[in-house]
């Protein structure tokens, strides 16, 4: 047991400063294995050895709030451009279909694929379940009730090999635009002439119906490399939780207001902005809100997802209104606002576009999943750092 004056051993409010963190952190450090605690002679408190606090001071204890750096094979952004296992994702969504760009980012094969298949009980089972909500639920609220259900009535769920896995997701994502209340489309036709008439509303549209651009949308939205819903279902899938369960968590993240959110925000500034642009720029300005759809922590210029979407619209009149918004702010217009004007070019449900994302979205927490179930188990654990009372030693 070191005297107290040893020059060798420091005390705890002297490794505080040294490392620079509360008193109540270096205990933290001690509960976590980072620190070991000595018994001061003749006094109560903890003392530590110099050596050992140096190797710790050498090394970075703060962090980002990052778990760790993920590798992944799937989605790249760089230079303003986003790719999908090396393929850009403005050719994909021009060229290919929902089905293969999801067999691409499952298995890496840019192949044709059949149309999302679709099972008789499984869509009766998810029918019933969304048919419990209230009126004003939300589409996506409709998801994710239904995915639960499924989850549960699915024996072999627990089966987490690539092939049982793709095989799922495959049949859920055609459970699910199946399901969603609305008139229901061949099962053969493409998953955008599907959702088309359960999406549009009743009123009158100028424009004629466009399914190529919902199917557009599942391409272009289907992955965004480690967005926080992709971190959820990865944390789900490293702890080897269930296709199901995995989707569960993506879309629990989703549906918070800064992500999932955001192309229903942007529906909204538009709704606004249609008769009277400028107006509906000023009240944002004034109020000193940012605009929504404009801008993106990672693009720098451009969202090409979103110039990809605004090329597929052409000359709908709402793209005069995008465009008058657009010269007269400094950012960009992102993928919420191109979804957003899709939805007043064709009079889609205002809570299409949330829908849109999520249906999205379960292709590209799949490809994350098969990812994960791949790599050792429980891989995020986040180093946390307690900021409470002191121990009584």
């Amino acid at each position: 047991m070191p005297a107290e004056g040893d020059e060798n051993y420091l005390t705890t409010a002297q490794v505080a400063r040294r490392l620079r963190v509360k008193p109540e952190t270096v205990y933290a450090y001690v509960s976590r294995g980072l620190l070991t605690s000595v018994r001061a002679r003749g006094r109560r408190g903890s003392l530590f050895a110099a050596a050992e606090i140096e190797r710790l001071a050498s090394r970075s204890v703060e962090h980002s709030g990052a778990v760790e750096e993920t590798e992944s094979a799937l989605t790249l952004l760089s230079g303003d451009e986003l790719y999908y296992r090396g393929h850009s994702v403005r050719d994909l969504a021009t060229s290919a279909s929902p089905e293969s760009v999801a067999n691409l980012l499952w298995t890496g094969e840019l192949t044709d694929q059949p149309p999302f298949p679709i099972h008789r009980p499984s869509i009766d089972l998810a029918r019933a379940a969304m048919g419990v909500l209230p009126p004003t639920a939300r589409l996506t609220d409709k998801l994710r009730i239904a995915v639960a259900a499924l989850g549960a009535a699915d024996p072999l769920r627990f089966d987490l090999q690539p092939t049982a896995v793709t095989t799922a997701a495959r049949t859920l994502l055609g459970t699910l635009i199946t399901a969603l209340p609305g008139p229901t489309a061949s099962p053969n036709s493409s998953p955008g002439t599907r959702l088309w008439p359960k999406l549009v509303t009743t009123a009158p549209s100028a424009q004629p119906p466009r399914p190529d651009l919902i199917d557009a949308v599942l391409i272009l939205l289907a992955d965004h490399g480690l967005a926080v819903s992709t971190v959820a279902a990865r944390v789900a899938a490293s702890a080897r939780a269930d296709l199901y369960a995995v989707v569960s968590a993506g879309l629990g993240a989703l549906d918070g207001q800064y992500h999932g959110a955001a192309p229903t925000l942007a529906y909204e500034f538009l709704d606004r902005a249609k008769d009277d642009p400028l107006t509906a720029l000023s009240d944002n300005l004034r109020a000193g809100t940012p605009v929504p759809g404009f801008g993106h922590k990672i693009y720098r210029a451009r969202d090409p997802r979103a110039e990809t979407l605004f090329e597929l619209l052409g000359d709908a009149p709402i793209m005069q209104v995008v465009q008058t918004i657009t010269t007269r702010t400094k950012s960009f217009p992102n993928s919420d606002l191109a979804l957003a004007a899709l939805m007043h070019a064709h009079n889609l449900r205002p809570d299409a576009g949330e829908a849109l994302f999520a249906l999205a979205r379960i292709t590209g927490w799949t490809a994350h999943a098969l990812e994960e179930y791949a790599a050792p188990a429980l891989r995020f654990r986040a180093p946390g750092i307690y900021t409470g009372e002191p121990t009584s030693d």
